[in-house]
């Protein structure tokens, strides 16, 4: 089924940025894509074989991905993993694998003060602090109160202890919290054309004039995750779009505003459909660092679109 329909904006979207063909190969990929579960353990409460030797016990058969120790696919699953005793305990989260790839950019250490100014459910936010091994703290924050009850469930649900949460305007973060975090995790709101496989409400809304509200909000929070950051601190920004717009438009405004801003390398191994940043896009000319920006087109392993940056602040 053509996940497009009769959206002329969003069918001239894809067809100026991928091509007529390639958006047409897109489109019968993501149809046809097998869309396995992939779950990350938690191993603040249990290892991963333990993890996979009770799924399996219980009648799922997983494998594991090479690209992250704690992700597992679920191959094979007698009833919706969801519903297990796991689950309910905390021992993995439902997460894409695309999904898992800005807190492994960001790469937070414990003992670490780590900022997630956008961090409902809270997918990122507990995989940071598992990283983190539950040391040091997050502040995780977002606007909207249904949003932090889903992710103070998990918050709780997973055992993460070093996690205060927070309801505020992220814009207005920095003003609270001035030069003070080692590390920022900006996963943005987006208009999530990258989960467009699994997704028809897209075609309906989606237009450019949606866009142009969004990208004010995205600038606004970028300049508040940045100005919260210790000088030496490393900001991740992403989102689930293909928008240059919403991607590295928004990280050369930062770069523009902010002399501080530097981009730095993704020092993570380069999978299929893994690709540089644009530097242009509709005539208009974007920082040359942002060739060090990432790409993750989808693929088999990463059906998910997505944009990564990692910034410094120098």
């Amino acid at each position: 089924m053509d996940k497009i329909g009769n959206n002329k904006e969003l069918r001239s979207f894809f067809y100026d940025f991928f091509g007529e063909e390639a958006t047409e190969n897109l489109l019968l990929f993501w149809d046809k894509i097998d869309q396995k579960t992939t779950i990350r353990v938690n191993t603040l409460k249990i290892s991963k074989q333990e993890l996979a030797k009770r799924l399996n016990d219980k009648g799922f058969l997983t494998e594991e991905l090479d690209f992250y120790e704690d992700a597992l696919k679920i191959i094979e699953k007698p009833y919706e993993i969801g519903k297990t005793l796991e689950h309910f305990l905390g021992y993995f989260y439902v997460q894409s694998t695309s999904s898992m790839l800005p807190p492994l950019v960001l790469d937070p250490r414990p003992y670490e003060a780590v900022l997630d100014i956008a961090a409902a459910p809270g997918s990122k936010t507990t995989q940071m602090a598992q990283m983190m091994k539950n040391k040091g703290f997050i502040l995780a924050n977002d606007i909207s109160y249904d949003r932090i009850k889903a992710l103070s469930s998990n918050v709780d649900r997973l055992g993460t202890v070093n996690v205060i949460i927070t309801m505020t305007e992220g814009h207005r973060i920095s003003f609270k919290y001035p030069d003070t975090f080692d590390k920022v995790l900006l996963d943005a709101p987006c208009s999530a054309l990258g989960t467009m496989y699994k997704s028809d409400d897209l075609r309906k809304w989606w237009s450019y004039d949606k866009i142009n509200k969004l990208t004010r909000v995205q600038k606004g929070l970028i300049l508040a995750g940045f100005r919260a950051l210790k000088p030496g601190g490393v900001m991740v920004y992403s989102t689930c779009t293909f928008v240059p717009e919403e991607n590295e438009k928004i990280v050369d405004f930062l770069l523009k505003r902010e002399e501080r801003a530097d981009i730095v390398d993704i020092n993570i191994k380069r999978y299929e459909g893994f690709r540089e940043g644009l530097t242009e896009w509709h005539k208009e000319v974007f920082d040359e660092r942002l060739k060090k920006t990432l790409r993750v087109m989808p693929s088999s392993l990463f059906p998910e679109g997505f944009y990564i940056a990692k910034i410094k602040k120098t």
